[in-house]
């Protein structure tokens, strides 16, 4: 009785994403979606060019040599990465795409027709909380908003709060946290929503998922328990 009074008080909660959507199209900027290289993410550049000596050049992908570890340049403190042929070059601060344009332009005086490729081969995310598999995820295309997250995290579990997912961002060396909530349409629209690298996604359990689990809770229905077994035995005894 006791569990039943108190889960009777929860909230009732709504389960479904985006519930006050109506059919409506949403439109985004898509230049405020582009992922910025951040300093420490680790990049790969390949070039291909009509000379394929040139090409091998940036095979290795690597700032120290002595690392095979290492699949990529990191960033370095300066926001730089240190190329074949032009040496240091400042990415820090762009686009994936104004990257790519800006080495290929810095190689034109060695290489001719430059055609060069970059990626973030660090992107990840982490979802933690009430889904049904926590984990980091590695991103291949740098682009994942947070219902694509949730998804490969198994989705929330019914204790998850969809009206309060919590986002931890790191920006400009501080940490930013913003909640959303995904029974709202306009959370389509927040910058939070298409997430960067480094993102932690937070899905807080409700309060019924506590009482659920609580102490108190799991012994409650074994007093109870007994307390009928004894009012049945004393019943049982007085009619005799």
């Amino acid at each position: 009785m006791s569990v039943f009074i108190i889960s009777a008080c929860a909230p009732r909660r709504d389960l479904v994403y985006f519930s006050n959507m109506a059919n409506a199209t949403i439109t985004k900027d898509e230049q405020n979606n582009d992922i910025i290289i951040r300093l420490n993410d680790i990049v790969s550049v390949t070039m291909n060019s009509s000379n394929p000596e040139s090409n091998t050049l940036f095979a290795g992908n690597k700032n120290d040599p002595s690392n095979a570890s290492l699949k990529g340049y990191r960033v370095s403190k300066s926001g730089t990465i240190h190329l074949p042929l032009i040496g240091d070059y400042k990415i820090e601060g762009l686009t994936v795409e104004e990257a790519q344009k800006g080495i290929a332009s810095a190689l034109v005086k060695y290489v001719k027709n430059p055609e060069i490729e970059v990626q973030i081969t660090n992107f990840k995310i982490t979802v933690i909380g009430e889904v049904n598999k926590p984990s980091t995820f590695t991103i291949t295309d740098e682009k994942v908003n947070l219902l694509e997250a949730l998804g490969m995290a198994g989705d929330m579990t019914v204790y998850g709060k969809r009206e309060n997912v919590l986002i931890i961002r790191s920006e400009d060396g501080h940490k930013v946290m913003k909640r959303l909530n995904l029974n709202e349409q306009e959370t389509m629209n927040s910058p939070y929503f298409n997430l960067r690298q480094n993102d932690i996604v937070y899905v807080e359990p409700d309060r019924s998922k506590a009482v659920e689990f609580s102490t108190n809770t799991r012994i409650m229905p074994m007093i109870i328990a007994s307390i009928s077994a004894a009012a049945v035995l004393v019943a049982v005894l007085l009619k005799r």
